[in-house]
């Protein structure tokens, strides 16, 4: 009895060892371990692009590993003190990329300052700028930019493309406004201080149209990507962003 037991035992050990190789191996073939190498946040899951300490997660456009001169963390603030080399040479860009998502952010500007943020960016030898591939959601001080500007250069403006609603409140200068841009499957809103000022289909006809006859018809791979990074422009000026944070969809 004795030596049936002994041999019970064993095949039980034997059953044990062989339940947990087919467990192991289930948990590599899952797709989980993956996910967990990436780090992605899981989707709906709001995340912050800016730590409001650092400028962890950021590089300069096509220029990952270079030192960021031009931008400082100011009072929890990501703020821009305006590159003096070549126009986009101060651009950063986050290290993540995004397809379709909901970016929220606070910012503000000092007097006749222009800056914007960026989606869907492609970095490559062939591009010099990153606005040379992505949309902008145009920051400026419409009021004190000393150019006259266009409608679609102005704050809140699919830069170039599409002109904000006449719904559009921004703040006074040095006040802090709040922004959100949604893309989801080309489908794309716009929104300043609570309100949607602008709406439009990325790739549709009307936006081929505007791309092809505007400002962008010099620049083939405008807006064509349907992922890229996230950008926030140095366009020479003092600019202030915080509570950047993006949510995939």
């Amino acid at each position: 009895m004795y030596v049936n037991a002994i041999k019970m035992i064993r095949f039980l050990s034997l059953i044990f060892l062989l339940l947990a190789g087919i467990k192991v191996s289930a948990s590599e073939g899952s797709g989980l371990e993956p996910d967990l190498k990436s780090n992605k946040p899981p989707k709906g899951e709001w995340i912050s692009l800016f730590d409001g300490k650092s400028l962890n997660g950021w590089h300069l456009f096509n220029r990952k590993g270079v030192e960021i001169r031009s931008w400082k963390v100011e009072d929890g603030s990501l703020v821009c003190l305006g590159a003096k080399g070549p126009s986009g040479s101060g651009d950063i860009i986050s290290d993540r990329s995004f397809e379709n998502f909901e970016l929220k952010w606070e910012w503000k500007v000092d007097k006749g300052s222009n800056s914007g943020v960026f989606y869907h960016i492609v970095e490559a030898p062939k591009y010099k700028r990153a606005i040379e591939t992505s949309p902008e959601y145009q920051i400026i001080d419409d009021i004190n930019f000393p150019a006259k500007l266009e409608e679609s250069q102005k704050a809140g403006a699919d830069y170039g493309m599409y002109i904000p609603s006449d719904k559009k409140k921004l703040m006074p200068v040095g006040e802090w406004n709040t922004s959100r841009i949604i893309f989801n499957k080309g489908k794309v809103e716009y929104w300043l201080n609570g309100i949607r000022i602008i709406k439009f289909r990325a790739w549709s006809e009307d936006w081929h149209k505007l791309k092809n006859e505007g400002k962008w018809k010099d620049y083939p791979d405008y807006g064509l990507s349907k992922d890229g990074r996230i950008g926030l422009q140095d366009h020479g000026n003092k600019a202030y962003f915080r509570n950047i944070l993006i949510r995939e969809l």
